[in-house]
Parts: C-alpha cells; sequence; structure tokens
C-alpha cells in the first residue's frame, strides 16, 4: 500500500520495545504501538494516560510510525492502546505492516466493529467483564470474524466476573471458534493462585495468563 497520495496521521501515545507481557506469545520481543484514546472506561484500566482523546499523545504520520518500528529491527508488532480502533487510520498501518511481512497482533475491547481488520492481523479480544463496569458494550457480533489464530480474554476481577466468563465461553462455544481462550487476573485486585482454583474447578481448558512485565518491572513502569 503505498502512502504518497496522501498523508495519514494517528494520535501515538508511546512506542517502545520490550518483551511481549501476555498472551499466547508472551516472553517475546515486541514491538508495542499505543494508540490515544478510548472510550471504555474500565474499572481496573492500567494505561489511564491513554484514556483522553484531546491534549495527548502525539500526533504521527504513518510513514513516520513504519521508520520508528523498523529501527528495532523486530518482527513482531502489538497494536494496542486505548482502543486502537477508535482511529480509523489504524486499519492502513496494520495492511501495511502485514504486507511487509511483519507478524502483526491488535488487542481490542472487543466494543467495537473488528469486520474491516485485514485477516492477517492476529486479534486479541477483551470481552468486558461485570466487574469493569463496561460489559453492557461488548459487541459479540465481532465473534464472527475471530479465528483460530486469534484471542478472547476475560480479565477477572472477582468470582462473579469468571461465572460470567463461563457462562459467555458455553453460550457462544468460544472454544469452536479459537482454543485461545485466555483468563487473566485483574492486577492487585484478584490473586493468581485463587483464578487458578477457579479455573483447575470448573475443568475449562482455558490459559490461565499473567501481566508478565509487571513482574519484571515495577508495575506502573510505561514503556516496558
Amino acid at each position: 500500500m503505498s502512502l504518497n497520495n496522501k498523508k495519514l496521521e494517528l494520535n501515538i501515545s508511546e512506542i517502545f520495545y520490550s518483551i511481549q507481557g501476555e498472551g499466547t506469545r508472551a516472553g517475546l520481543p515486541c514491538v508495542f504501538v499505543r494508540l490515544q484514546g478510548c472510550k471504555l472506561r474500565c474499572k481496573w484500566c492500567d494505561t489511564p494516560y491513554a484514556l483522553k482523546f484531546k491534549g495527548e499523545g502525539n500526533s504521527m504520520e504513518i510513514e513516520k510510525i513504519m521508520k520508528i518500528i523498523k529501527s528495532y529491527n523486530c518482527n513482531f508488532i502489538q497494536i494496542t492502546g486505548g482502543e486502537p480502533l477508535h482511529q480509523e487510520n489504524v486499519i492502513y498501518l496494520m495492511k501495511i505492516l502485514c504486507t511487509q511481512k511483519y507478524s502483526v497482533a491488535l488487542e481490542t475491547s472487543g466494543a467495537v466493529d473488528i469486520s474491516n481488520v485485514d485477516s492477517r492481523v492476529i486479534k486479541i479480544m477483551d470481552l468486558k467483564c461485570p466487574a469493569s463496569g463496561m460489559a453492557k458494550l461488548n459487541k459479540f457480533e465481532n465473534l464472527k470474524y475471530i479465528t483460530k489464530k486469534d484471542e478472547i480474554k476475560f480479565v477477572i476481577a472477582d468470582k462473579s466476573d469468571f461465572d460470567w466468563a463461563v457462562v459467555i465461553i458455553e453460550k457462544y462455544q468460544l472454544f469452536k471458534i479459537t482454543e485461545n481462550i485466555l483468563f487473566s487476573p485483574a492486577f492487585n485486585i484478584v490473586e493468581p493462585d485463587t483464578l487458578a482454583k477457579w479455573l483447575l474447578k470448573s475443568g475449562i481448558p482455558a490459559r490461565l495468563q499473567l501481566q508478565i512485565h509487571k513482574y519484571i518491572w515495577e508495575p506502573n513502569k510505561r514503556g516496558v
């Protein structure tokens, strides 16, 4: 895709090179492109600095973003936020990255339409549990665009969240869509061993994941 005809811009919170802390690719070197702005207000949000749309972030042309990405010499790119899909031009950025043979993952809330996302992108959809305060915004119609390579994540803040997730998995037969079903304890709210006990007792073959970057570095440290 050529960028010669028009200058496409995105509002960027930060771009950094670190270790992927979550999901099926946890532990891999990764370039993170964090977009600014999110309409959701999850009670446990760990990136509050990326929520505001106005007065925050830096407007950046996609050509410049690509230069920064290439400078890290890393093939794995994570598009995150905020909510990346609130910015239409991120669709073009992901297409360009895929065409240039990068492995591209998108972290999205599940509250925004994903139908226009390039099929080559690895979609990590975070279905919002009740304790987030945002469950009413889940767009379950997005599930028809999730494929075997994609991931569905539940951030669990209490037992009610866990029970809700179990119901959703059954109702929508999520394991028939993808085997990559992730349960993540809300950091400093639910202890990992507590979630592990719930998961083992349920017999659900989901993956318990920890945000390993919060154990490697100070939990609120940015740029990691």
